[in-house]
C-alpha cells in the first residue's frame, strides 16, 4: 500500500479523534522514523512501512498518540511521555504565555512546578528563561523518573531539580515564579477513552467538583510566593470563579487568562 492510501484509510478509522488525520501523519512519521513535516513534502514517494499498521490498531483502540511515539511538542521543547505521567497539552502553554506576559522583561530566577509529570511545566519555562533554575515536584516516582530523562535529554539537569512531594508541603523557599497544573477534573465527569483508560487518573481527578487539590495548595501558596512573585495556576474552562475564590480566601489576588479557544485556563496569582 503507499504511504498516501495507507494514511487515508487510517485516518478513516480514528473519526472519533479531533484530529484523525493529524493523528495518521504522526503515527507514519514515527514509523517512518522522519518528521511529519519531512513526511508530508515526501509523501507520494513512499510506501506504508511494515510497522505502521500495528500502530493503527493501537491507536484505534484510543490509546493516546503520544504514548503510541513516545514524544510531545510542548512550547519550544520536546518531552518523551509514558505511561504513568500526564500528557502535556496545548492548553496549558497558557501557563507560560501569562507568565511571560506578566514579567515582561524580568527573568524568574527560581521557578516551582507543583506537579511537574514529566518535566512540563518547569522545563519549558528553564528553556524559555536561560537565566532560572527551578524544582518540581510530584507524587508520581513514575512522572519523576520520566522528569528526570526529560532534564536529561533538553540538557537541564544542572539547572533543574525534581523530588517527590504533596503540592507544596515542606517547602520553605520561596519561588519568583510558581506554576501548577493540578488535578481538576471532577470524578464523574465524562471523559474520552483516551484520557480515562490511559492517563493516570491520579493526574486528573480531584473529587466531586473538581476541587479538591486547589484547596490543599492555595493556603500553601502565600508561603512559597518572593515578594514581586506571581503564580500560574492551570484550572479547568467551568472553574474560573470558583478556583478563584479558594486563593483569594487565603489572601492572592487572582485575574483570569483564557486560552486560544476563548476558555478560562489559568489563574495568575499575587500576594
Amino acid at each position: 500500500m503507499t504511504a498516501r492510501d495507507a494514511l487515508r484509510a487510517a485516518a478513516a478509522r480514528f473519526a472519533f479523534s479531533d484530529t484523525p488525520r493529524l493523528d495518521a501523519e504522526l503515527l507514519l512519521a514515527h514509523a517512518l522514523g522522519i518528521t511529519r513535516e519531512r513526511l508530508l513534502l515526501t509523501l507520494d514517494d513512499r510506501d506504508a512501512p511494515p510497522g505502521f499498521a500495528a500502530l493503527v490498531e493501537r491507536r484505534a483502540r484510543h490509546e493516546p498518540v503520544a504514548y503510541i511515539t513516545g514524544r510531545r511538542g510542548f512550547w519550544t521543547i520536546e518531552l518523551a511521555v509514558a505511561p504513568g505521567a500526564l500528557i502535556p497539552r496545548p492548553d496549558s502553554e497558557t501557563l507560560l504565555e501569562a507568565a511571560s506576559a506578566c514579567l515582561g522583561e524580568r527573568t524568574p530566577a527560581r521557578v516551582l512546578d507543583l506537579g511537574t509529570g514529566p518535566g512540563t511545566l518547569l522545563l519549558a519555562a528553564l528553556a524559555e528563561w536561560p537565566g532560572a533554575t527551578g524544582l518540581g515536584v510530584d507524587r508520581s516516582d513514575i512522572a519523576l523518573d520520566q522528569a528526570r530523562a526529560n532534564a536529561d535529554a533538553l540538557g537541564l539537569t544542572r539547572r533543574a531539580v525534581f523530588a517527590r512531594g504533596d503540592w507544596g508541603a515542606g517547602i520553605t523557599e520561596r519561588f519568583d515564579l510558581v506554576l501548577a497544573n493540578p488535578p481538576y477534573v471532577a470524578t464523574d465527569a465524562a471523559l474520552p477513552d483516551e484520557v480515562r483508560c490511559y492517563e493516570p487518573a491520579g493526574a486528573l481527578f480531584a473529587g466531586e467538583d473538581g476541587l479538591d487539590d486547589y484547596r490543599v495548595i492555595a493556603p500553601q501558596l502565600p508561603g512559597l510566593l518572593a515578594p514581586g512573585g506571581i503564580a500560574c495556576v492551570e484550572i479547568g474552562a467551568d472553574q474560573g470563579e470558583s478556583a478563584a475564590a479558594l486563593f483569594r480566601a487565603a489572601g492572592l489576588a487572582a485575574a483570569l487568562r483564557r486560552d486560544l479557544a476563548g476558555r478560562d485556563r489559568c489563574l495568575v496569582l499575587t500576594a
